[in-house]
């Protein structure tokens, strides 16, 4: 059975920690969701540090999530919202929707947020992203190499190396995955190189 994981705003806000996820999710190791709220969210807190970017680019990164993840967006989630009691009023969105899709993770940054005593009555665990990412990669290793590999092929303008993607997932509060991930593909050859 698929693990099944809610992936909050602050983990797809950083696009490094968002491209890794869905790159993840492509190649099967999970199935994600989010709500459109969740999408707004992460949008709106990117825009608002920088604002330097073009708001059209960021709609359509959403708009080819929902694409190409055409069942991750949970809809209806409301019915469930007054089933929750949670620090922040702001996030019973978020536990509504991964009660909604019957989510096994909710992966936040903020674990604080979502205590775990609360999500356990709902079968769901909170839940790093680097954590989740470990997990991810301990479960399947190869498809999760195999993962990484296309992810970071896909960099283009400028090109990056393997090493240079696991120095940016350290820094972006990956450092658990980074090192799996160094320890896994040491002897591999970076994906532009080897074509």
């Amino acid at each position: 059975m698929k693990i099944k994981a809610l992936l909050d705003a602050c983990v797809l806000y950083p696009m490094t920690i968002r491209d890794l996820l869905l790159t993840f999710a492509d190649e099967e190791l999970f199935k994600p969701f989010w709500s459109e709220e969740i999408q707004k969210e992460w949008k709106r807190n990117l825009l608002l540090n920088r604002p330097d970017l073009d708001p059209r680019r960021i709609e359509q990164t959403s708009l080819a999530m929902d694409e190409f993840f055409p069942d991750a967006s949970v809809e209806d989630w409301q019915t469930f919202s007054n089933q929750i009691s949670l620090p922040d009023k702001d996030d019973h969105h978020v536990l509504a929707a991964a009660i909604k899709c019957e989510a096994d993770y909710l992966v936040t940054s903020n674990l604080k947020d979502f205590p775990t005593e609360v999500l356990e009555k709902f079968n769901i665990k909170p839940i790093l992203p680097d954590e989740f990412c470990s997990m991810l990669i301990q479960l399947n290793q190869r498809p999760a190499i195999k993962a990484f590999l296309k992810m970071v092929g896909r960099l283009k303008n400028p090109s990056r190396s393997i090493s240079d993607v696991l120095l940016t997932l350290t820094k972006t509060e990956l450092p658990k995955t980074s090192s799996l991930l160094t320890s896994l593909t040491k002897n591999l050859p970076d994906p532009e190189t080897s074509m």
